[in-house]
């Protein structure tokens, strides 16, 4: 049932999270990937923990699985609006352990962002647990309102990407993985290096020279092997997250690479809550440390990591009922109303 030819949804009944869905699917269908959504709760008070505010019970496991099954019934009906007929998964227990374990078998996790509560906030809440961090596989934080809270308008294509580039092997990586899926989706790839403030006109000239001498010959075996991949580097001085938080305002994706914590790539992520993940305008897609060193050491394979379904406590495919077609179109024009 799970593979690495799958991309996994995390939703919780907010609109946030069906907006995740939503993306989700589009991008499944571009990939030619299978689509599972997955509804987490954890008793006695799931209500505060894991699904939407709006379901509010407290302690009832009976109640508490209907009313992920509903859930799991309208993001599978988002879903089958983009043309993707999705598989669901309940999980019971703490989210952010066992979406680390369910990501040794995905190719993708997309979870959307709302700031506090939810199943976001228990996946996003803090460095040491942050799924993006330490998750498998890559991870797409999808925005839902921008910092105004006003709602995001996403294109179900991606056009335009931009990466945050340096010598670390985590962001080679993130510049390979934005290469592919610039060339994908026949996209323009904006590849950005961040330089460091120096002191007088020469001394910060001679730097961004040398930050782009770099940044070119990091770019040149992608452009020979796909030289018709349009590609723009710039290096901006200052704070990777600033420039890659603005260059969100005009690109559909945004690529990172992190290590956890320290330099450049462990910037991106260091501080969750003010960073990146918070304030970009669209989709962060995030290559983290362990899918890097796995990806290293065993090549792009991570067959031999994964753990079947059954192994993973608490995790379990259930069949949802039908939602109703223009309760998912509802759906889509409250989450987005340009759709």
């Amino acid at each position: 049932m799970m593979n690495d030819k799958a991309v996994l949804v995390g939703v919780d009944g907010s609109h946030a999270s069906y907006k995740a869905a939503w993306w989700a699917a589009n991008y499944a269908k571009h990939a030619g990937l299978q689509l599972q959504i997955v509804c987490a709760y954890s008793l006695p008070s799931y209500a505060a923990v894991s699904f939407d505010a709006t379901y509010s019970a407290i302690g009832d496991d009976n109640l508490a699985h209907r009313d992920a099954q509903e859930i799991l019934s309208k993001a599978k009906a988002v879903a089958k609006e983009q043309g993707v007929d999705a598989t669901t998964l309940i999980v019971t227990g703490d989210p952010s352990s066992v979406f680390i374990e369910l990501s040794r078998n995905y190719k993708l996790i997309v979870i959307g962002n709302r700031g506090k509560g939810g199943l976001a906030e228990r996946l996003l809440g803090t460095t040491s647990s942050s799924l993006p961090a330490y998750a498998y596989c890559p991870i797409v934080v999808v925005p839902y309102t921008d910092d105004n809270g006003q709602r995001i308008h996403l294109n179900n294509t991606i056009q335009k990407i931009a990466v945050g580039s340096d010598e670390s092997k985590w962001g080679l990586k993130a510049l390979e993985i934005a290469s592919d899926l610039a060339y994908s989706w026949n996209a323009q790839l904006d590849v950005i290096s961040a330089a460091p403030y120096v002191q007088g006109a020469e001394g910060d000239t001679a730097v961004m020279e040398s930050y782009m001498d770099d940044l070119e010959a990091r770019v040149k075996p992608i452009l020979d092997k796909t030289p018709d991949l349009q590609i723009h580097c710039s290096v901006v001085p200052g704070s990777a997250v600033t420039a890659l938080t603005q260059a969100s305002l005009t690109h559909d994706l945004v690529v990172v690479g992190s290590r956890g914590r320290g330099g450049f790539t462990g910037l991106l992520l260091g501080s969750i809550s003010q960073g990146l993940l918070q304030h970009s305008s669209r989709p962060v897609y995030v290559v983290p440390r362990k899918y890097v060193e796995s990806d290293a050491a065993k090549g792009a394979s991570l067959d031999s990591d994964s753990i079947p379904v059954d192994d993973i406590n608490g995790v379990h495919e259930v069949d949802v009922p039908k939602a109703d077609v223009s309760e998912a179109k509802q759906i889509e024009e409250t989450i987005d109303p340009l759709h």
